[in-house]
């Protein structure tokens, strides 16, 4: 069985095919794929970018930015993130 991309999968699919993008992807990889959950997670539950920000006390701009990897993302944020997606947040040094 074979899974059915998502809009952002398609997206970033494309987007790696340039060589730039690529390297900034590959610098800021977690960023990324923070980021990459989080949409994922918020469409999972329904709920729109300002729908987050309420819950975690933020502005639907700022939403935006993280999703779109332009802002960073605090210990605080991703701990309301978390609590918001009723998710444990786990980070591992490897």
């Amino acid at each position: 069985m074979t899974k059915k991309l998502t809009d952002f999968e398609k997206d970033l699919k494309r987007e790696l095919k340039d060589p730039d993008f690529k390297k900034k992807f590959d610098g800021f990889g977690k960023q990324f794929e923070v980021a990459y959950q989080m949409v994922e997670l918020r469409k999972q539950k329904k709920m729109s970018q300002n729908d987050l920000a309420k819950k975690i006390g933020t502005t639907q701009s700022n939403i935006a930015r993280m999703e779109t990897g332009k802002q960073n993302f605090s210990m605080a944020i991703l701990l309301k993130m978390a609590s918001a997606f009723k998710k444990e947040l786990k980070i591992n040094f490897v």
